[in-house]
């Protein structure tokens, strides 16, 4: 199976804040390899705070769109406490909807 990472400090600062980038890498990246079956690594190594908004553009329209298969596909790694908080903040209410 083809595994794609994601490095999160390619596209951003230490600071994940940009809304507007995350929209694309979800557009761009996400989206395309959860459509094909591919397993995607969401690396923050590096990112030492994010917003909820920039985490709500990255993940959450997959999340409710593939919630069958989401956490199944994608992982996450290199999260500091803050950023695994956000994370999980946002799976749980996308998998609610």
């Amino acid at each position: 199976m083809t595994r794609n990472i994601l490095k999160m400090l390619s596209f951003t600062k230490s600071f994940a804040d940009n809304k507007d980038k995350a929209k694309i890498l979800r557009e761009k990246h996400l989206l395309p390899a959860i459509k094909n079956g591919h397993k995607i690594v969401i690396d923050f190594t590096g990112i030492e705070s994010t917003t909820q908004s920039f985490v709500h553009a990255l993940i959450s329209q997959a999340c409710r769109k593939y919630s069958g298969i989401f956490l199944e596909l994608v992982e996450f790694h290199g999260c500091n406490k803050y950023v695994k908080e956000m994370i999980k903040t946002v799976i749980n209410y996308s998998m609610e909807d």
